[in-house]
């Protein structure tokens, strides 16, 4: 589903580098805290944010699961495979940022954490 927030193109313009930024981690709260004016960076903090979150919770996941023999192995492996998947969302985040869009993530950029 695509995002339907309506987006100054000044704003997206002025902010395409913090929304850029979003992408790279915990450097999600950059945006968050340096453009609380701009919906565009804000929109790209969020989704860095789920994004990160996601990444956080996978490698912990595969954390456990590598220390249980033969099953928990195969399941860490497959998480880490998964963990691949995060890349191309990050960098097609960036591309949106850089375009001045706002585009959802698939399947976890419906997800609203930051206001």
């Amino acid at each position: 589903m695509e995002e339907k927030l309506s987006i100054d193109p000044k704003d997206a313009q002025d902010n395409k580098l913090l929304g850029i930024l979003a992408y790279f981690n915990l450097l999600f709260l950059v945006p968050y805290f340096a453009a609380k004016e701009s919906p565009f960076a804000q929109f790209h903090a969020n989704q860095g944010c789920v994004l990160c979150i996601v990444e956080i919770a996978t490698m912990i996941l595969i954390r456990v699961f590598a220390y249980i023999p033969i099953i928990g192995w195969l399941i860490a492996i497959l998480l880490y495979l998964l963990s691949i998947v995060f890349v191309v969302f990050a960098i097609l985040g960036i591309i949106n940022a850089a375009k001045g869009e706002v585009k959802e993530l698939p399947i976890i950029g419906k997800y609203r954490i930051l206001k």
